[in-house]
């Protein structure tokens, strides 16, 4: 699995602030939980693999409840309740998230519903950035924009306001888990629909064996992710 640092700044491009506390190298709040993660990109700006000191000290699978046979037989699902429930394992979860992006520039973060807007919401403001919604169909009271996506059985449907996302904008999407990745495509597809282009996309977790990363890859998308599973 890739995971690393495709780098962010501040809104509008502007450097962010000089970071706080380098020591255990996760350069962004006090105290760090996360240390030496560190990325090496390509001369596109991408990142290759994430490089891991031995100075890490924390295992974000170890925050992550796995329970067997939900929603359906035979699913393993990996529930990050625990994590969002744990002080250590938030903070470290978000700062992890930020820290894929160090000295890139976005303009906006987008959260997938629910989990993402959670996770979403913390990255934007460590990034002092905006935030978007991505919602299921109906629940926004503004006038939107929607985007089909297909279900095991039929199709749903994403949306944002439309004055969202302005043209020419730069998005950084966010979600707990990438499996499919049907509705990430969806999200991605929105945000272009809208005017705007996604410059990367992260979760906290990922389901390498169903094959979302690909499917966001296969549009030009650079995928992040901070640890995976085996299976379904």
């Amino acid at each position: 699995m890739r995971s690393a640092s495709d780098a962010n700044s501040g809104a509008g491009g502007e450097a962010a602030p000089a970071p706080k506390n380098s020591s255990l190298g996760l350069e962004f709040f006090d105290p760090p939980l996360l240390g030496g993660l560190s990325a090496k990109a390509d001369n596109r700006g991408r990142v290759g693999s994430i490089v891991r000191t031995e100075r890490q000290h924390m295992d974000i699978k170890h925050f992550i409840r796995t329970i067997p046979d939900y929603p359906k037989s035979g699913i393993l699902f990996r529930d990050i309740t625990t994590l969002l429930s744990d002080p250590e394992g938030f903070r470290g979860a978000v700062d992890a998230l930020v820290k894929l992006h160090t000295g890139a520039k976005f303009d906006k973060v987008a959260g997938i519903e629910a989990r993402g807007f959670i996770l979403g919401g913390a990255v934007a403001h460590q990034l002092g950035l905006g935030f978007i919604p991505v919602r299921k169909k109906g629940k926004l009271p503004h006038e939107t924009i929607g985007q089909e996506y297909d279900l095991e059985y039929g199709t749903d449907t994403v949306e944002i306001h439309k004055d969202a996302v302005a043209p020419g904008e730069r998005v950084l999407l966010i979600d707990d888990l990438i499996a499919t990745g049907g509705t990430a495509e969806a999200a991605v597809k929105l945000i272009v629909k809208a005017g705007g282009s996604v410059g990367a996309a992260s979760f906290v977790i990922e389901l390498p064996e169903l094959g979302g990363r690909q499917r966001l890859e296969d549009l030009d998308i650079e995928v992040l992710s901070l640890c995976s599973f085996e299976g379904h």
